[in-house]
């Protein structure tokens, strides 16, 4: 479907690239940077074919590529404005540049002066969570006391990548070397790393859960008894109901299954909020126990 936008611009789009919600003090702001193509068999590498296939019917998602969505979110308060990783930006050939990459421009249509973000909390260095930070279009508006927040192991672990457990397409772990060691170039100055949990503010907590990457993180904000917590790439639409199934980009994904499965009771738990990098947009939503695997369960749009 396509959707024309009249008058030439896009700040005010027809489809809703932006939805808050409030957590507590906290608005918290899940921004879409677009979606990329993905091959869908990356979705569940060590899967029956004909299983996911069947899954991918089920869901009404194509069975050859389909399109990855893209979320980050920003949360603020009357003194801090953090944003949770940075989108892909506009300097990468594997996306259509008309359709990702537009965290600049969707922040601008949200409200959200780059100048006003006071902290970058990323929770890993994969270029779909870092890019944005690498182009025109966002670095030159940051301030330059900037504080970016990553895990001391991540930082480490691009020094000397291993993707012998990850299963992408020709090219990508080129990129995605290239990219991290990009960003650590000209960021490094800024980084602010961390061992296990981190404040960033009172009230949200970034802590390392490993798998995806070694140094990948999630971010937990919890204000007068709501909560919320943004998974980063810990969790995907099809790991609900098969939390076993590995992901392509995973490094390493027997580790990643069992830090989705604890995530995953935890927020069955306490009924907090879900949002993560790659469910569709808004993202929101909460999760459920369903025998030995779970449900996601869409948050109802507060409008």
């Amino acid at each position: 479907m396509s959707v024309s936008y009249p008058g030439g611009t896009r700040l005010d789009e027809l489809v809703p690239s932006r939805y808050a919600v409030q957590v507590g003090d906290f608005e918290v702001v899940v921004i879409s940077d677009g979606v990329v193509p993905i091959g869908a068999d990356l979705t569940a590498t060590n899967a029956d074919p004909a299983i996911l296939k069947s899954w991918l019917d089920a869901m009404f998602l194509p069975s050859d590529v389909m399109d990855w969505p893209l979320n980050v979110v920003v949360v603020r308060n009357s003194s801090q404005t953090i944003l949770v990783d940075a989108g892909l930006g506009q300097d990468f050939a594997f996306s259509d540049p008309s359709r990702a990459g537009l965290l600049a421009m969707r922040l601008q249509g949200a409200g959200i002066d780059p100048m006003s973000v006071t902290d970058v909390v990323l929770t890993h260095m994969h270029m779909d969570h870092i890019g944005g930070l690498l182009g025109d279009g966002l670095k030159s508006r940051l301030r330059p006391d900037l504080r970016i927040h990553l895990s001391a192991a991540e930082a480490e672990f691009w020094e000397a990548p291993d993707f012998s457990q990850t299963v992408m397409a020709p090219g990508v772990p080129e990129a995605l070397r290239s990219a991290a060691t990009r960003f650590l170039d000209e960021y490094r100055d800024h980084l602010q790393t961390f061992e296990t949990n981190y404040d960033v503010a009172p009230g949200v907590q970034i802590s390392r859960t490993g798998g995806h990457t070694p140094g990948h993180s999630i971010v937990r904000v919890e204000s007068g008894g709501d909560r919320l917590m943004f998974a980063g790439d810990a969790l995907f639409q099809a790991t609900f109901e098969h939390p076993e199934w590995h992901n392509g980009f995973e490094h390493y994904p027997e580790v990643a299954a069992a830090v989705r499965v604890e995530l995953m009771r935890e927020l069955a738990s306490t009924r907090g909020a879900l949002v993560a990098t790659h469910l569709p947009f808004p993202s929101v939503c909460h999760v459920a126990n369903a025998g030995n695997a779970f449900r996601c369960v869409p948050a109802v749009w507060d409008y």
